[in-house]
């Protein structure tokens, strides 16, 4: 039986791994080129600020964490011109994560972008440290295809308060039943519950059944999956299968966000992928 988590989730709108999204509502499926535009494979794993003529530059935090602030940030091509042609990925034209060097604290944002090329969107950060801000876009080319690039820059946040780690979130479990490997065409599963192991009923959110954006423990380089179609639904849960295809063999954590009930839920997992 599918549980509906319900009222509940009404009283958590105010923890971070617990928020209503509706803004975010999908428009369907998975489409890297809109139109039929051909877009490269990724490039970057979020840990430099510059990739085949791309820059990340004028990258900015609140001062203080504890508050609401802004983080702001500017693509540059490789005369630095601002870029400002993009096609969706993900239903979005950028994807913007902010993650804690010591991945306790995580916030995947999506900018909105002014007529001078800067980006900002309002983020809150508990706690202070060291954060990495990475950009993930399609930058769309002269002949409308697309450069698929990721691009990252640490910016230490002094002020505010002392925090461990981001909330866990109280209704929404997520357990890695199938561990992926290092190289091309690699399987993961992820299989979805309330916290007592009960099945729960699965929204989209941009798009897909699932999001997950996962960084090495060592590197920190970045890794982004998506299912590779509806959840298959038992009395353990809401099994997701992703297609993978990790470069670096290693400790890696797993910031995964799905839609239960309407309401987006962030739960962190940790995962070994073998060579």
């Amino acid at each position: 039986m599918v549980r509906t988590l319900g009222l509940a989730l009404a009283l958590l709108l105010a923890l971070p791994a617990c928020t209503s999204d509706a803004s975010d509502e999908p428009a369907g499926g998975h489409s890297h080129g809109p139109g039929g535009a051909m877009v490269s494979l990724p490039v970057g794993d979020g840990t430099t600020s510059g990739e085949v003529g791309y820059a990340l530059r004028d990258v900015r935090l609140p001062d203080r964490a504890g508050t609401t602030g802004e983080v702001g940030f500017r693509i540059e091509g490789a005369e630095g011109e601002p870029v400002t042609q993009f096609l969706e990925e993900q239903t979005r034209d950028l994807h913007l994560y902010v993650v804690r060097e010591d991945l306790g604290v995580f916030r995947h944002l999506h900018p909105t972008m002014a007529v001078d090329g800067t980006w900002t969107a309002p983020v809150v950060l508990p706690g202070r440290g060291d954060y990495r801000v990475v950009a993930e876009f399609v930058a769309e080319d002269a002949g409308g295809n697309g450069d698929h690039v990721v691009l990252g820059e640490s910016v230490p946040v002094a002020a505010g308060p002392t925090v461990e780690a981001d909330p866990v979130d109280p209704l929404v479990d997520v357990a890695v039943t199938r561990s992926p490997r290092a190289g091309a065409n690699g399987r993961m599963q992820l299989t979805v519950s309330d916290t007592e192991g009960r099945p729960v009923r699965l929204d989209t959110y941009l798009g897909a059944y699932g999001h997950v954006t996962g960084f090495h423990t060592g590197t920190g380089s970045m890794l982004h999956l998506h299912p590779m179609s509806a959840p298959e639904v038992t009395e353990d849960g809401a099994t997701l299968t992703f297609h993978s295809e990790i470069e670096f063999a290693g400790d890696y954590v797993l910031f995964v966000q799905v839609r239960v009930d309407g309401y987006l839920h962030r739960v962190p997992v940790e995962v070994s992928v073998a060579a």
